[in-house]
């Protein structure tokens, strides 16, 4: 579904991204993790038309992106500056929809499936500054999903929460994604986080960045946040996905 093929990024003498290359699949659900500073956010502005590349290309089923296509919808780390204060829940789920050519009962429907799926139904009517930090995350997630992207990018999207939030917004992710077959593509810094949602994780180098590996996850489903993470597979993975990010800073280092 989403190709993404020797793409390089450079800012002036500066180069953020050398050649990069991977692919995901319809149904899939990638992370992408590697050191901080290697050009993970660069890499997903790339592929989502944010950005242009300085070479290479992005194609989403097999056309090329320039700009943000229609067939993908993103959510952001920081919920305090994507959603409208002003707004309601229920305006700001219906943001992306109001300059689509469907009828206004198709939005209503979107919007209250949408709800539905985060486990929003009731807070329609609240304002974002009424709810916490994980019920605003669930809002923006709500909204990409309203706009039923067929992949749907996110940017680091529960680094901004606590721990027990950020678990139970990993849960829900799984269950949105399995319930309605969405592809999801997630940065990452977080390496459990990474092995716990993923079928397939891209490592990467520090920058100029490289891919290091590409792993094969192969947890059972369901996934559950202690079962899963007790697993003797979890800590292998785990500890690999690790090596390769610390043998990377040492290999500069040195």
């Amino acid at each position: 579904m989403l190709d993404i093929r020797n793409v390089s990024k450079s800012y002036g003498n500066i180069q953020a991204l050398k050649d990069v290359s991977f692919s995901v699949h319809a149904s899939e659900f990638v992370c992408v993790v590697g050191p901080s500073g290697c050009g993970k956010t660069t890499l997903l502005k790339c592929m989502s038309g944010l950005l242009a590349p300085t070479t290479g290309r992005v194609s989403i089923n097999g056309k090329p992106v320039s700009s943000p296509p229609p067939e993908m919808g993103m959510v952001f780390q920081d919920y305090r500056a994507s959603l409208y204060p002003w707004s309601n829940v229920q305006d700001n789920v219906m943001l992306p929809l109001r300059h689509m050519k469907i009828p206004k009962s198709e939005r209503e429907d979107r919007v209250t499936r949408a709800l539905k799926d985060v486990r929003l139904e009731g807070f329609r009517r609240h304002y974002p500054w009424q709810l916490s930090g994980g019920m605003q995350q669930r809002v923006a997630i709500a909204r990409a999903l309203a706009y039923q992207p067929q992949i749907l990018l996110m940017d680091e999207p529960f680094a901004s929460v606590d721990a027990q939030t950020r678990a139970e917004l990993e849960d829900l992710i799984l269950e949105v994604k399995h319930k309605i077959g969405k592809t999801v593509l997630l940065v990452t810094h977080d390496i459990d986080e990474s092995v716990y949602l993923s079928d397939r994780i891209v490592v990467l180098t520090r920058s100029p960045t490289l891919v290091r590996e590409i792993i094969s996850t192969n947890l059972p489903h369901p996934r559950h946040q202690i079962t899963t993470k007790e697993l003797p597979e979890f800590g292998h993975l785990r500890a690999h996905v690790y090596r390769l990010i610390n043998e990377t800073a040492h290999s500069l280092a040195a």
